[in-house]
Formats: C-alpha cells, sequence, structure tokens
C-alpha cells in the first residue's frame, strides 16, 4: 500500500534546512509514498523562497516533481484543510508546526517530522 504524504510547508523549510534525504527517510518508513502538494502550500513556498537567499533554495522545482499536486479550493485556512484531508483519507501529514501536529494527534492521525538527529520521525495519532 501507498501511503500518501501531505506536505506543509513549515515542514518541507525544515526538511531543506536540516538537509535531510527525504527520499532515502520515507522509503525507510513507509517503503511506497506519494507525496501531496497543495496548490497554497506550494503558494507559501514560493513566497517563502522569495525571501531566501539563492544558495538556501528551497528546491520548489524538484519537490514539484515528486509530488501530486492538488487544489486546496482555498474556502479555508491551509492547516484546516490540511487537518480535513488528513482525518478524512488517513494521509500522513509533513508538518513541524505545534498546532497542527496537536490537531493531528488527537484526531488520530499520522505526523512524519524533522527530529533533532536530522531523521525523519513518524508518529501515529492517538
Amino acid at each position: 500500500m501507498t501511503q500518501k504524504i501531505i506536505v506543509d510547508s513549515c515542514g518541507w523549510v525544515a526538511i531543506i534546512d536540516s538537509g535531510i534525504n527525504f527520499e532515502l527517510e520515507l522509503e525507510r518508513m513507509f517503503g511506497n509514498y506519494q507525496l501531496i502538494l497543495l496548490d497554497s502550500v506550494l503558494s507559501e513556498l514560493e513566497s517563502l523562497e522569495i525571501e531566501r537567499p539563492r544558495r538556501k533554495s528551497l528546491l520548489l522545482d524538484m519537490l514539484k516533481q515528486k509530488s501530486v499536486t492538488m487544489d486546496s479550493f482555498e474556502k479555508s485556512h491551509t492547516d484546516d484543510f490540511i487537518f480535513e484531508l488528513s482525518k478524512q483519507d488517513g494521509y500522513a501529514v509533513l508538518t513541524i508546526d505545534k498546532a497542527l501536529k496537536k490537531r493531528l494527534y488527537q484526531s488520530g492521525c499520522s505526523v512524519v517530522e524533522v527530529a533533532k538527529n536530522n531523521h525523519l520521525r513518524h508518529v501515529e495519532g492517538l
């Protein structure tokens, strides 16, 4: 079975800043996986990319190539949409956002986060 993983903007920035080989880490955790990139998350990342020095690129072209893009319908806040999608479809969420992680944990959703030892950690919901 393929684990679908929604990419949150802060989670992607944390991966890039830590230098983690996310493909190896996700394969280690899940075997088969598919990244889900919401258009609203991509917009957030594009805004962040403008503010970063060139040598600290967020590698957005690579992220787009390795992800399935999904319309987030802009009807709600991005975190609300991520939460609902994860809860409804059982997708894991790649994030380091404390408030979003708390909501996900309390609803039994899975979270992938950057651990302090520069690895990814999969945390199942409560």
